[in-house]
């Protein structure tokens, strides 16, 4: 759906979100835009009034007592639709360009440059934008030149609604050019495709889906203002280190020794760097602790030269079952915190541990759930009757 073909709800609803946005009481500097919006809301709310400047714009409007200050048959849908109004003589502004760049953990941090390529639109050289040779273009009858035609289609006994549509005699360009004189390098198109490479400078720090931006480097068109190209920058996952704002998360595997003895390890950095990790002997690190390195993050934009944390969740890694011989296990006892005794009663009943499959268990559950069914339908037979 175009703008111009918005319905009645969908006008309300961008008046309201506009009004609320720039209503004095809210936005003292919005007393001006706001008096615009509510011009422009009076003339789209009534039907003749919009048919009036759909047809003719703001000089149709001022003779037929519409009054307002819209310069376009489109002005007032890019206020509503288009984010702001352009001002008299301003060219309408081309569409952005948004382009993808995966990039590295490893670029993020340490900053990088790259080369990309970027398919655009620009004016044709040949022709210069005409389309064809001079004096060849011709304007579209059945539009006029507005590239859109205004039919009337009849709903009942005396009522008549008027549509607007695209016209496909010169598809909504306005303009005609006979075979003969169009440009041979655009065919009459008055653009043509050309590879723009850009020069992407990826700061360090920067963050997953922030945009570097090419001003006016978008699509060219006649009588228009080229858009921007938007590079969006999007993080790829990195073997080690996940990145959750200004920290650095990573995984750690140590054995229970380990855990319980103290340990080094060493951890290469994004930058190439070696970190010596030392946990002292009687250091307790439990399954799922976290510590962290202070500065070990990545780096702030914002505040140049500091960087996050890095945060280390450690997984502690048990021997396998009957690892050590069963007559060594008493003096392995008397180094560790003393067992907790429980008075075992005669009506104890004992069970054994097993270990669980969590796959097999949700078959089982499924089973069950299954076999509930089956009783509940043979419980819904016909009943007796009785006297």
């Amino acid at each position: 759906m175009q703008s111009t073909d918005a319905n009645n709800d969908q006008l309300k609803k961008a008046y309201r979100r506009l009004a609320l946005k720039f209503h004095p009481d809210k936005n003292p500097e919005g007393g001006e835009k706001f008096k615009e919006i509510s011009q422009a809301y009076e003339v789209l709310a009534d039907e003749k009034k919009r048919k009036i400047y759909d047809q003719g714009g703001e000089q149709a409007l001022k003779e037929g007592g519409g009054g307002g200050e819209f310069h376009s048959p489109f002005d007032i849908f890019d206020m509503f639709f288009g984010g702001r109004r352009r001002r008299p003589g301003e060219k309408p502004r081309g569409r952005d360009i948004v382009h993808q760049l995966k990039v590295t953990l490893e670029e993020l941090y340490n900053s990088s440059h790259r080369t990309e390529t970027v398919k655009r639109n620009v004016i044709c050289d040949t022709c210069k934008g005409i389309g064809g040779k001079e004096g060849s273009v011709e304007k579209c009858k059945p539009c006029q030149g507005t590239g859109i035609v205004i039919k009337l289609r009849q709903i009942g006994p005396g009522m008549v609604q008027q549509i607007q549509q695209p016209c496909h005699e010169c598809g909504q360009t306005g303009e005609k050019i006979k075979d003969k004189d169009k440009c041979k390098v655009c065919n009459g198109k008055k653009i043509v495709k050309e590879d723009k490479v850009i020069q992407c400078f990826v700061a360090s720090g920067m963050k997953d889906g922030q945009k570097i931006t090419f001003d006016g480097e978008a699509d060219q068109a006649p009588g228009t203002e080229p858009g921007d190209i938007v590079v969006v920058l999007e993080e790829q996952e990195h073997p080690i280190f996940q990145r959750n704002g200004n920290s650095l998360l990573m995984k750690m595997e140590i054995t229970l020794s380990e855990a319980l003895c103290g340990f080094h390890r060493l951890i290469q950095t994004l930058d190439d760097r070696t970190l010596l990790v030392n946990s002292h002997p009687g250091k307790v690190i439990k399954p799922g602790d976290r510590k962290c390195i202070s500065s070990e993050g990545m780096p702030m934009q914002k505040y140049v030269g500091e960087k996050g944390d890095l945060i280390i969740k450690f997984d502690v890694k048990f021997p396998k079952d009957n690892w050590i011989e069963h007559g060594s296990l008493c003096k392995l006892e008397a180094f560790l915190p003393k067992r907790q005794e429980y008075i075992i009663s005669d009506i104890s009943e004992e069970v054994q541990l097993q270990d669980y499959d969590q796959e097999a268990h949700g078959r089982h559950r499924r089973h069950e759930y299954l076999d509930d069914e089956d009783e509940g339908h043979r419980g819904r037979g016909v009943q007796c009757q009785t006297s």
